[in-house]
């Protein structure tokens, strides 16, 4: 089969699909896919280019690449994320497609990445379940556990159209690339990319795609379990929702029935007995609570302060009517009622001539007094801090 002419384009002519791919020491797979994607623009009459990020290959890789007329763009902080980044900020085109170089993916079949791009969408993702695996070219863990549980956390947490999360063929335009301000530089990098976009509003969908077994003589980069966990700690980072806000409204939810329950007197659950042993921990469940959801409000105006994620109408509005001086009320009232409760609780003992007492009856008065008095202190200390995080709030919002 003759190979498809080199025509590097002119840098005054106007480049429409910059096609970017990763390379760590991928020699023996780089040219295929490079000579792949020229046959795709040569054959398809897409203006384009072939940029390679290299991640500080020995084995001769950029030599191959430049060689072949693909443009190489020398990436000295390692990672999979860093290699895609550099490659796609240095692109020419008004669009992007990324693929590994281990010839795993199909260059030559780009042009419903390209359609859909052309179409106005921002992120066109590749779905290798739609399209087709390979025999022996995903892990079975991958493709029975990884990627069907990691994609259904991803639509879950963030309501995200992708449905193979993790695909490693996909187009975007260099504008919406730009807005995404990505910012990991390992394997969460695909999984960055995707949230990013949805939470922007930007325009997102799918097209089938292939996956082929890869064509190195050595083991893959990717490791499985190790970087699993790195995609589910990224998205559980990224949704301060569901690390913190839901279980912390749940566990403080639960707290306060059984608590509520148990103020009362003993209660019996079938065979089981709960008295103030369970009170003791109801109290528990409601500080730990209502800590976690402090920690969501935190984590959220910290990440759209710092732009990891866009800003917030209800944080801006949430700063307008929960100020200071409403927390430090809301924190005094909370001191005052558990303070209330623990002076009366020395005075029964008071009147008792500070001897023995029931400890059922007077442990259902200490313990919410104590949870109160915690409460409030949480709520004082936690206001100046989020006066402190809401100055850069109020700041963007005045700018």
């Amino acid at each position: 089969m003759s190979q498809p002419s080199v025509q590097p384009v002119a840098a005054t002519e106007p480049i429409e699909l910059t096609i970017v791919m990763p390379c760590l020491n991928e020699a023996l797979t780089l040219e295929t896919c490079i000579r792949k994607a020229q046959s795709f623009l040569e054959a398809s009459g897409v203006r384009g280019e072939i940029v390679v990020g290299d991640n500080g290959s020995t084995d001769g890789s950029r030599e191959i690449a430049r060689r072949i007329g693909a443009r190489v763009v020398d990436v000295p902080i390692r990672g999979y994320g860093a290699a895609l980044y550099e490659a796609s900020m240095a692109a020419r085109g008004r669009y992007i497609i990324m693929g590994d170089s281990d010839d795993s993916y199909d260059f030559t079949r780009l042009m419903p990445f390209v359609e859909k791009l052309r179409e106005g969408f921002d992120l066109v993702m590749g779905n290798r379940f739609a399209g087709g695996i390979g025999a022996g070219a995903m892990p079975w863990k991958n493709r029975l556990i990884g990627n069907p549980v990691l994609s259904g956390v991803g639509r879950l947490f963030f309501q995200t159209a992708a449905r193979d999360l993790h695909c490693g063929l996909r187009g975007y335009s260099l504008e919406a690339f730009r807005r995404m301000d990505l910012r990991t530089t390992g394997m969460e990098f695909a999984s960055e990319m995707v949230i990013k976009a949805t939470l922007l509003g930007l325009r997102v969908t799918e097209v089938p795609t292939t996956l082929s077994p890869d064509g190195r003589d050595r083991p893959p980069h990717l490791r499985p379990w190790r970087d699993g966990w790195r995609h589910l700690r990224f998205m559980l980072l990224y949704s301060p929702r569901w690390l913190f806000l839901y279980p912390g409204v749940l566990l403080v939810l639960l707290g306060l029935t059984v608590g509520g329950f148990l103020l009362g007197g003993p209660l019996r659950v079938g065979r089981v007995y709960l008295d103030v042993h369970s009170l003791f921990f109801a109290g528990i469940a409601v500080l730990i609570g209502y800590q976690a959801i402090l920690f969501a409000t935190f984590s959220r105006i910290y990440a759209a302060n710092t732009g990891l994620i866009p800003q917030h109408r209800v944080l801006d509005r949430l700063f307008e009517f929960i100020t200071l001086e409403v927390g430090l009320i809301a924190g005094g009232v909370l001191l005052a009622v558990g303070l209330a409760g623990s002076l009366y609780s020395v005075d029964l003992w008071n009147q008792r001539g500070f001897g023995t007492m029931d400890p059922r009856q007077l442990l259902r008065l200490v313990i919410p007094s104590g949870v109160c008095l915690a409460l409030g202190f949480q709520t004082i200390l936690s206001s100046f801090f989020l006066s402190v995080l809401g100055l850069g709030l109020n700041g963007r919002r005045g700018a």
